[in-house]
């Protein structure tokens, strides 16, 4: 007589499963908040006297400064029996810069902020 023994074996299974354990929900609003700005305004005036010189020279010369004044030379070939160069004459160009002040003015600037929001889900068996 032959018997049969039944033998148990136990087996584990691992794997993933996805669950969900919360929810999340993002929003945004906007914010708007005021500046004053106050800046200094800069003004430049200009000034130009015309000199006459009318000397003859022998070569020209470039732009020269003398202080705040700029000159620049004007020239002029005038023909005589021979030529010549004649320094007809000079611009003086004088700036002047001034700073003034300005009435302070608002600027609106907006930006956004993130409100993020989490809430659990219940655990499901």
């Amino acid at each position: 007589m032959d018997q049969t023994i039944a033998l148990v074996a136990e087996q584990l299974e691992v794997g993933k499963r996805t669950v969900e354990t919360a929810r999340v929900r993002i929003g945004t609003r906007m914010v708007e908040r005021e500046e004053i700005v106050e800046m200094p305004l800069r003004r430049d005036d200009v000034e130009i006297e015309r000199v006459s010189i009318n000397r003859v020279v022998e070569q020209t010369s470039p732009p020269r400064h003398e202080g705040d004044v700029t000159i620049v030379p004007v020239y002029e070939e005038v023909l005589v029996v021979t030529r010549q160069l004649v320094l007809k004459e000079e611009l003086r160009i004088t700036r002047r810069s001034s700073v003034q002040t300005s009435e302070p003015q608002r600027f609106s600037l907006r930006s956004e902020e993130v409100e993020i929001s989490r809430t659990p889900v219940g655990k499901t068996g």
